[in-house]
């Protein structure tokens, strides 16, 4: 399962749907997520918490930690597919209006061929798992 950075924030932060997302985490064989999604949970926590980006970080790597999250290389073939993404889910372009990072998450959970674990109804109006 590619954990999103939306995922990370909620159960780091104990937001109220956190349990369900550590949940279905916990069911996942084996964990992913990417440099860019540990860049936006930091940034993410560091926001929600009020929190140093140092102190943001260590939490991102202690449930990383837990997790035995494996971090996925952003590849050409990634970074195609997250381009891709945006041609039929992008913000102007479809109603579920993925950004960036939303992009990026959807190509790696593709090319891994694994469910995306996030947050919100941007993904679910899309066609991942």
């Amino acid at each position: 399962m590619f954990a999103d950075a939306s995922a990370i924030v909620a159960i780091i932060a104990a937001e109220p749907d956190a349990s369900s997302l550590v949940t279905r985490l916990a069911a996942a064989g084996r964990v992913y997520a990417s440099a860019m999604a540990v860049y936006e949970a930091t940034l993410g926590i560091a926001r929600s918490l009020n929190l140093s980006l140092d102190n943001a970080a260590s939490l991102v790597d202690d449930f990383l930690s837990e997790t035995q999250a494996e971090i996925v290389p952003i590849t050409a073939e990634i970074g195609r597919g997250a381009l891709r993404a945006f041609e039929r889910f992008g913000r102007g372009r479809h109603r579920a209006q993925l950004n960036m990072g939303d992009c990026f998450a959807y190509a790696c959970a593709r090319a891994l061929g694994v469910p995306l674990l996030f947050k919100g109804d941007d993904f679910a109006l899309t066609d991942i798992a």
